[in-house]
């Protein structure tokens, strides 16, 4: 059993691998009812995220039935089942319609932040902001060979534009 308490080993229900390196990998098969299961070990379970997953599928699923049932279903229906007390059917249409027109508020109000803090086409700021640079004057004294990599910078828009439009270059 000391096999077992080894944290390179790996369980199963029917046997255990050791990846020790203080000895070579061994293998032991037996039956002790104790072990013999599900095929989990005392110290693994439900990942947290599963469960929570799991639960709020369900919930949504129940909630889901609920709000169907008491938008459509009849009042008399209700009262036969003894269900008297729930909210105005106003409500069924209200909230669903009242969140869809925030969301669509909200994607308006999006596009038009995005309008408002851009700049515009004319202007300077849409070719040079504040992390713009200019590179550095090339220095001749140097040959070839002794030149250093030069630093990162931007490139002109007269060069870019006598690149592209330019046949001559």
């Amino acid at each position: 059993m000391e096999q077992m308490e080894n944290p390179h080993s790996v369980n199963s229900p029917r046997r255990t691998l050791s990846f020790s390196k203080q000895r070579r990998a061994t293998v032991s098969f037996f039956d002790d009812k104790t072990t013999a299961g599900f095929g989990l070990s005392g110290d693994h379970g439900p990942n947290p995220s599963e469960v929570y997953g799991f639960v709020g599928s369900i919930t949504t699923v129940a909630t889901g039935v609920i709000f169907l049932v008491w938008a459509y279903v009849p009042e008399s229906w209700l009262h036969f089942v003894g269900i008297s007390y729930y909210p105005s059917r106003y409500w069924a249409l209200a909230v669903p319609t009242y969140i869809m027109v925030t969301i669509a508020l909200m994607l308006v109000f999006y596009i038009g932040l995005n309008f408002i803090s851009t700049p515009s086409p004319s202007s300077i700021y849409t070719v040079y902001d504040e992390c713009s640079r200019d590179p550095l004057s090339p220095d001749s004294s140097m040959g070839e060979d002794d030149k250093p990599i030069e630093p990162i910078s931007d490139i002109g828009l007269d060069k870019i534009n006598g690149i592209m439009f330019n046949d001559t270059t």
